[in-house]
């Protein structure tokens, strides 16, 4: 009973860290879209249309129920769509021209910290020992990782740092506005499809759909790449993220989702041939060392059940 008990415990975790593993494998999808002729924003406004079109028919065969919201919370959707997917992805694809993906990638992974504050201020969830240990080590495990401690040659400039912080607060806001989403009743389901839907509005805007279309056109081989980047990197993730959120404090999803940059380096490794630096491998431990600390029952963890569960 104890070990079943444990495991229902556990499950929010893996399902927010299967979200960040679903993430981090994202990398091959936009190298294979991006060599095929889309520009980055391109790739996220056609991300975003599949992830909303393929949602929409899962909803209307399994649960038409599940497309209905109120207008009056339209602005949660809003909140995910366009202040988190589309701010974050303009911020960080304008980041990565003025600093080095190292340190873009650290910038981008304040989100943690972000949301724990945020959090506090919002939620009054607590500012406690172990969420201060995991995201120290966290933070110095991404380092770590990218390679901005020990690495050396990292490039940076004002307005690329100042993008790079952008994008973290974006990726914060996710966990911010899809809270609110949940306390509101809403299903995983519900707040990833009307984000993406509002994220497909909002990248159209910034992306040159008139070459995007060109190259849908012309090149029907994108089709494949993109419908797997629209199922295994964002549908899956995002609902497998928004579940375990709606079972689990904003600031503790945010520091066990950095596992996402964890996956895409040994990705890099094993996949690709990348070299791995012993600086690389422990900041690999130090992140997943963290998560550990956030399984561990310091006291009594709190593992809030909200209302998005209908």
């Amino acid at each position: 009973m104890s070990e079943h008990h444990g495991l229902r415990r556990r499950l929010p975790v893996l399902s927010v860290a299967l979200a960040g593993v679903l993430w981090g494998i994202i990398g091959p999808f936009v190298r294979t879209l991006s060599g095929m002729g889309l520009q980055s924003m391109q790739i996220v406004a056609f991300r975003a249309i599949i992830t909303a079109v393929l949602l929409f028919v899962v909803l209307m065969v399994r649960d038409r129920g599940k497309l209905r919201f109120h207008l009056r919370d339209i602005w949660c959707f809003l909140g995910t769509g366009l202040c988190s997917i589309v701010f974050f992805n303009f911020c960080y694809f304008s980041a990565i021209e003025d600093v080095s993906l190292s340190v873009a990638s650290v910038l981008l992974y304040t989100a943690p910290c972000i949301v724990m504050l945020l959090s506090l201020l919002l939620f009054h969830e607590r500012i406690t020992t172990p969420k201060l240990i995991a995201l120290a080590m966290s933070v110095i495990g991404l380092c770590l990782v990218t390679g901005l401690l020990g690495g050396g040659g990292n490039r940076a400039t004002p307005h690329g740092i100042l993008m790079g912080l952008g994008a973290g607060l974006g990726y914060a806001l996710y966990s911010i506005f899809g809270r609110y989403a949940l306390d509101r009743g809403y299903h995983p389901l519900t707040i990833t499809f009307y984000t993406f839907t509002f994220a497909s509005v909002g990248s159209l805007v910034l992306c040159q759909p008139a070459g995007m279309v060109h190259v849908l056109v012309s090149t029907p081989a994108v089709w494949l790449p993109g419908v797997l980047l629209g199922v295994l990197c964002t549908v899956l993730p995002f609902a497998s993220y928004t579940w375990g959120l709606a079972r689990m404090e904003s600031s503790r999803a945010s520091i066990v989702a950095s596992v996402e940059p964890v996956v895409a380096t040994l990705l890099g490794v094993f996949a690709f041939g990348e070299a791995m630096t012993v600086g690389n491998f422990a900041g690999v431990v130090l992140v997943v060392a963290a998560i550990a600390v956030l399984q561990e029952p310091w006291k009594k963890q709190e593992t809030p059940v909200h209302a998005g569960e209908k």
